[in-house]
């Protein structure tokens, strides 16, 4: 059976999950392990006046409580972030000083022998606060946004002269559309388990995305040398961009090692979850303009998210809609609030899930001013090129995604008219989006090692937050080397292999996949090499363009009997093993753009007494180049359709802002989608052949799915209610009258 690229293979690292042989930060244990648990902050702003750990420290088994009183030291400032793939910035120390940014802030932890003991003992902490008048409402901010620092002095993005276009316009529409922040709730929460070795060196299982990234914030942050730490993480329990950057949980289990000279484990709760990254709130102020027939002649975008107040954290929101559709004139402005919120961060396509279904919302109310098929619109809209750069596509099949997603749906059967479709006492509604993510690729480096029993060893030190990594990698080497997959092992998560980029963007098959593949053929080479100097030429005269590489042998094309199997040539040559390192580059060519695409298509039915809207159906047709896994891809893109759907109905943190607290901190109160919320989703990949985007012609496919989504499903409310709602998540209340 073929194994290779292109195969459904089942995930290779399966069986350890479901038997339960796989361990992730919080299931790593030593003699004496200590237990840290978290103290978290009362107020919103302020400072701390005093802290009374006596009570704390009297109870059995409590070994110490620290404090910004008497944490170790730490260095004044860490460049953590120069080199790094993940949001700019430097994250949140707690315990540095007495100073409160946001409600739920880290300021104290507890450490004793047991968990329960130390959670018990956080319980008896007494602090006392001078707060100082917070501001968490984003509505109130708005009006104070600015310009991100690293944007200043930038020349705002437009072309042409929208506001011109707009007031010319035959047809025009000119909205407000707002997200409400989003949190991420990985089933696995954010922990962290510090071996302290016996010579001083720090054995570190993390919850993360990066190894070598966290590796080099301890480093930084600590004073270790970055040779004494070493960070694992081969199994993550989902990320969705959370694990992107240090979180807080990691620096405070180092802090407690570090002072007790003890191995400390350091476990955020599930309330403790919702005090750190989470998607920013956004509101988006979309103007299109358009001729009677839809074709779009200006686009004006402002959006504004949220930041805290002691960091900047900004997204790509506004690009999206500049580049989605053919329009001579575009006017795109971006700016950031600031409220004493945790800094917000990534989460599953960032900017992209925000700024693209903002903007597939503000698409859909034009065509129905236009009186255009929603779908026709796009069409009438699509660009060959890429409207921000001018530059031509690497490979564009969002029109194929188009007419295939819409043949799929049954589109041809909908009616334009709001509220024209019913099925028993339900409405019926039906929407569609577009979803587009950059085809990104970054530096990585693997190994591949080819013992003489015929076993060939991968390593990288890249993750597998859930597209199936080690899937990925052995697949390549299957195909590269023509070896069975029960002969192929992956190691990854681990700062002591090949360097990586963290997990995230969705350019991790793109890279370190090529990274695996490179190397392989190298090793494919010197296999070759080797089997020309063998006695009696069984590969005759043939060069390395005349061979194949199959069953574990290489073999002349054409002529089965011109075969030499691996272990004969290294048996030959002497050798135990074959070991190369490469390191894959993204290509330097910015003549191209490199996208992926796909049409969502969605199906609502809403109860018209009750208001209660279900999806009931979702097709999303994919052009993301080649597809390594249908099996993952699919798997990928249906999560990224969950999120969306979570997006559209149910995702929402809400803040109180008397006390300046996300209320929803739980997953009884934040409500995410179960499965008696899924409809049938029926996923299908375009062909899309791509030679240019990189050497593997693949462009990942985790950002994608939620890409579009949301706008979808809204669109479907709409058609189906005939009423507008420009918020989401779209509830029961604001489609009652």
């Amino acid at each position: 059976m073929h194994n290779g690229i292109g195969s459904p293979l089942r995930r290779v690292d399966g069986p350890l999950k479901v038997t339960g042989e796989a361990r992730y930060a919080a299931e790593h244990f030593a003699p004496g392990l200590l237990y840290g648990f978290i103290v978290s902050s009362s107020i919103a702003k302020g400072r701390i006046v005093a802290i009374d750990t006596a009570p704390a420290r009297g109870v059995p088994g409590v070994v110490e409580v620290i404090t910004h009183e008497n944490r170790p030291h730490v260095a004044l400032r860490d460049r953590y972030y120069q080199d790094q793939v993940g949001p700019a910035g430097s994250p949140l120390r707690p315990l540095y000083d007495a100073k409160i940014h946001f409600s739920g802030q880290p300021v104290a932890l507890v450490v004793a022998d047991t968990f329960e003991t130390a959670r018990y003992a956080a319980t008896l902490v007494r602090i006392e606060y001078a707060p100082e008048g917070h501001d968490t409402d984003f509505a109130n901010a708005v009006p104070n946004r600015f310009v991100p620092g690293e944007q200043q002095g930038e020349t705002p993005v437009h072309r042409g002269d929208a506001a011109a276009a707009m007031a010319n316009a035959p047809v025009r529409i000119s909205q407000e559309y707002h997200l409400a922040p989003e949190h991420h709730n990985p089933m696995e929460m954010h922990a962290t388990t510090v071996i302290w070795e016996p010579d001083g060196r720090i054995t570190v299982y993390d919850k993360t995305q990066g190894s070598q990234n966290v590796r080099d914030y301890i480093a930084g942050v600590f004073g270790f040398r970055a040779k004494d730490v070493r960070v694992l993480n081969p199994f993550v329990g989902g990320a969705f961009g959370s694990g992107l950057r240090p979180q807080y949980q990691v620096y405070l289990a180092v802090l407690a090692a570090k002072k007790l000279k003890r191995s400390v484990r350091v476990s955020m709760t599930r309330q403790q979850m919702f005090t750190h990254v989470h998607r920013p709130e956004c509101l988006q102020a979309v103007s299109l303009a358009a001729t009677r027939d839809g074709k779009l002649t200006g686009i004006m975008n402002a959006a504004t998210t949220a930041t805290s107040r002691y960091e900047q954290h900004s997204e790509t929101v506004v690009e999206w809609s500049g580049m989605a559709y053919a329009c001579e004139n575009a006017e795109l402005d971006y700016a950031v609030t600031a409220i004493d919120i945790p800094t917000p961060g990534d989460m599953r396509a960032p900017g992209a899930a925000t700024g693209m279904n903002l903007f597939e919302i503000a698409m859909d109310e034009l065509a129905y001013a236009a009186n255009v098929d929603p779908l026709e619109l796009r069409i009438r809209n699509y660009s060959d090129k890429d409207p921000m750069s001018g530059n031509p596509y690497t490979s564009k099949a969002l029109m194929s995604a188009y007419r295939e997603g819409a043949a799929r749906f049954g589109w041809e059967k909908r009616r334009q008219g709001p509220r024209s479709m019913k099925e028993g006492t339900e409405l019926v509604g039906w929407g569609i989006a577009t979803g587009m993510w950059e085809a990104l690729m970054r530096e990585a480096s693997a190994s591949a090692t080819l013992g003489a029993n015929g076993h060939l060893d991968l390593a990288s030190a890249s993750s597998d937050i859930g597209p199936g990594t080690y899937t990925m990698m052995t697949q390549i080497a299957a195909e590269t080397l023509g070896l069975p997959i029960e002969q192929i092992t992956a190691r990854i998560g681990d700062s002591d292999l090949p360097k990586a980029p963290v997990e995230g963007g969705s350019f991790t098959a793109a890279s370190v996949g090529t990274a695996v593949q490179l190397a392989c053929r190298a090793v494919g080479e010197k296999l070759f090499k080797a089997a020309r100097r063998m006695k009696g030429k069984p590969l005759g005269n043939a060069t390395i363009d005349d061979v194949e590489f199959v069953d574990g042998a290489i073999r002349v094309k054409g002529e089965p009997s011109r075969t030499v199997s691996y272990g004969e040539i290294m048996r030959a040559a002497g050798k135990q093993s074959i070991e190369v390192k490469a390191t894959a580059k993204p290509p330097n060519d910015e003549s191209k753009a490199r996208n992926c695409h796909s049409a969502v298509f969605a199906e609502v039915k809403i109860d018209e007494e009750l208001a209660v809207a279900r999806v009931t159906r979702v097709v999303c047709a994919v052009a993301a180049g080649r597809i390594i896994n249908p099996m993952t891809a699919r798997s990928q893109i249906l999560g990224g359709i969950v999120m969306g759907l979570g997006m559209a109905l149910h995702e929402e943190s809400v803040m109180d802002h008397g006390i300046g607290r996300f209320m929803t901190h739980n997953l009884a109160d934040y409500h995410v989608p179960v499965h008696a919320d899924m409809p049938e989703i029926d996923i299908l990949f375009v062909d899309e052949p791509d030679g240019e985007v990189n050497p593997l012609g693949v462009k990942g496919v985790g950002e994608l799915g939620i890409v579009g989504t949301a706008a979808a499903i809204a669109n479907a409310i709409f058609h189906a209610t005939g009423k507008r709602v420009r918020e989401l998540p779209i509830t029961i209340d604001k489609l009652l009258d």
